[in-house]
């Protein structure tokens, strides 16, 4: 595959990730699709893992890569298509670090489990557990509020865990990509009229 196709290939595929990732840390603030406390939102909610590291962070090298990716200028040379790639090169190990960051967030989270209301106290009851909550659907009852809030964080988070690793993958590869589209050009052909 040419080295701009599958840019472009990648910047597209990333595009909806970013945004799917902000979506899902921005619905992580509002449990169960009801309001609450600050003080009853989880760390990794406040840390932004998919907003600033799978959605922001993500974002810019998808729009680098999808601009590597397209047609290149009319009378920019042989320079033209390489000095794109070489941004989108830049630009893609911050959307691994932001894919990893994301990555990293979310596994905590899912690990940790929701900041719930148990017996009277907002609480990490999960953390305290010798066995993974993951898969003991009868501890998840043991939430008094809010209500469903270990499904609403295991769906989510798993979401977050899941895209940031894959942004992480698909950035470590257009940083290859880019890298052979920097020393060896793009693979299209140069129309007649491109001087």
């Amino acid at each position: 595959m040419c080295t701009g196709k599958c840019a472009r290939f990648l910047g597209l595929s990333l595009l909806p990730m970013s945004l799917i990732c902000i979506i899902a840390n921005v619905l992580l603030f509002f449990p169960n699709a009801k309001v609450v406390s600050t003080d009853h939102i989880t760390l990794q909610v406040w840390l932004m893992g998919g907003i600033l590291g799978g959605g922001l962070l993500v974002l810019c090298p998808s729009c680098a890569a999808i601009r590597a990716g397209g047609k290149g200028c009319c009378g920019a040379g042989c320079c033209g298509n390489r000095c794109r790639m070489l941004r989108s090169v830049f630009s893609s190990i911050f959307g691994a670090l932001g894919g990893f960051y994301c990555l990293a967030v979310a596994g905590t989270g899912l690990s940790d489990g929701p900041l719930c209301l148990m017996n009277g106290k907002w609480r990490y009851h999960f953390k305290s557990l010798n066995e993974s909550y993951l898969f003991n659907k009868t501890s998840w009852n043991d939430c008094e509020e809010p209500k469903n809030i270990v499904l609403w964080n295991i769906v989510l988070f798993s979401m977050l865990l899941g895209f940031g690793a894959l942004e992480f993958v698909l950035c470590a590869i257009q940083i290859v990509n880019g890298l052979m589209g920097v020393l060896c050009g793009d693979c299209r052909k140069k129309n007649k009229n491109d001087g």
